[in-house]
């Protein structure tokens, strides 16, 4: 498997052919929680209540993904009520939490966006997520995932879970897809 580490200064860095190709059909960006979208610390409070930090350029990331059109899931092995929270807020379109099998969760997804597997990109960092990086077209894994998520991972972020690996991923794939020039056109700094 070919690992490809995204810029963290964001500066264009060529795609390795194959990583280009597997990322050139995707439209399914799938997602696990602790780990990939917050740095795995879970809160608990005295009342019971969980709670999460996210990053707010993992929110971007999404945001500009369903600007070009694609569909995105969350598939969590724990549940939370902050993840449906946070989910609501980035129109994530499909939340699964509480999942033991990945895989066949990812397989669900697939079938409901009349998708084939090579269609989607999964991001995990730990165990549980191995099979669904496996059907995936695309697998995905933040810096500090185990190293049997690393072996498996087609893409390695620079970054750690928490800390923009969404947003990482999400740059790489519109890059190869020829989609992030005109993603970033409502951001740039007009000409004085």
């Amino acid at each position: 498997m070919t690992t490809f580490n995204s810029t963290d200064d964001h500066e264009p860095e060529a795609i390795p052919a194959d990583l280009a190709a597997r990322c050139a059909t995707i439209e399914l960006l799938a997602v696990d929680v602790d780990g990939v979208l917050t740095d795995g610390g879970i809160i608990v409070d005295d009342r019971g209540v969980e709670s999460k930090r996210f990053f707010v350029r993992d929110g971007l990331g999404f945001t500009l993904w369903h600007r070009a059109g694609k569909r995105s899931a969350i598939v969590s092995g724990r549940s939370a009520e902050v993840v449906d929270r946070r989910a609501a807020e980035l129109k994530i379109h499909r939340v699964a939490q509480g999942i033991g099998d990945k895989a066949s969760a990812l397989r669900d997804l697939l079938v409901e966006f009349g998708l084939d597997a090579s269609q989607a990109c999964y991001i995990g960092d730990d165990l549980i997520d191995l099979p669904a990086l496996g059907l995936a077209g695309l697998a995905a894994c933040p810096a500090d995932a185990v190293a049997e998520v690393r072996r498996a991972a087609h893409l390695t972020t620079r970054s750690i879970g928490g800390n923009g690996v969404v947003r990482d991923v999400v740059e790489v794939i519109m890059k190869a897809q020829g989609l992030w020039h005109a993603a970033c056109e409502g951001y740039r700094v007009p000409a004085m």
